[in-house]
């Protein structure tokens, strides 16, 4: 996937942000034809989650790396006629296409359930014990391992009791892998891993049940990833 890099890189999620901004049309043009791992795993969480069985609660949905809101955010947004959907993205025009993707003007009723935030997921906040269902495929993995540790204790605490975390993790440990071209000539490209044996423990260490760890090698690339279901 990339070259092992010897030093942490400065400015990583600025640099990530701008090239993210710059390269949204073509990213999305290669990635969503090539999502069925992403529903997949996404099913297998909402099979655990099972909101259909208590239809009259409103769940709330977390989606970390929404990117143009297709085809995951919008899936989230169908599962349950009064689901509150908050998702996040850092590169300000992926957000304004998913926007223009999932929203047809001011009275359609997904306005009001859909929350979207541009920025940092490592700046975000919410209530403990706020969450059904947090979602982040292909997102964490371009935090430092630091914080993707430091990030995956605040989800545990962000989640109800019973919800549930569905993730994909760098199946090989690297500290910090950069492409200075990845899509295209200028988009400079960041990854961390601690790598399969780690993330479980990791994240059984935050407080979290891990009930499916698969590893998958990627339908686009042919880079393995780690896929897990977690519950709180």
């Amino acid at each position: 996937m990339t070259s092992e890099a010897a030093t942490m890189p400065e400015n990583i999620k600025e640099r990530l942000k701008a090239s993210y901004d710059a390269i949204a049309s073509t990213y999305n043009e290669w990635t969503i034809p090539h999502s069925q791992q992403r529903m997949k795993y996404l099913g297998k969480a909402l099979d655990y989650l099972n909101v259909q069985a208590n239809p009259e609660k409103s769940p709330t949905f977390l989606e970390l790396g929404c990117g143009c809101g297709l085809p995951v955010t919008k899936k989230l947004l169908e599962i349950h006629p009064s689901a509150k959907v908050i998702a996040n993205d850092l590169s300000t025009t992926q957000i304004s296409i998913a926007k223009e993707n999932l929203i047809s003007g001011p009275e359609d009723e997904v306005a009001q359930r859909l929350g979207l935030i541009a920025g940092d997921m490592s700046a975000l906040t919410f209530p403990n014990e706020s969450l059904d269902l947090v979602v982040a495929f292909y997102s964490i993995i371009h935090l430092p391992r630091a914080e993707q540790t430091a990030l995956l204790e605040r989800i545990a605490q962000w989640l109800k009791p019973g919800g549930y975390l569905v993730v994909n993790f760098s199946a090989e440990e690297m500290e910090s892998a950069v492409m200075d071209k990845w899509l295209e000539d200028k988009d400079w490209m960041f990854w961390s891993g601690w790598g399969q044996a780690k993330t479980l423990e990791t994240m059984k260490e935050a407080g979290l049940e891990v009930l499916v760890a698969s590893v998958d090698e990627d339908v686009v690339d042919g880079v393995s990833f780690l896929w897990t279901v977690a519950k709180r």
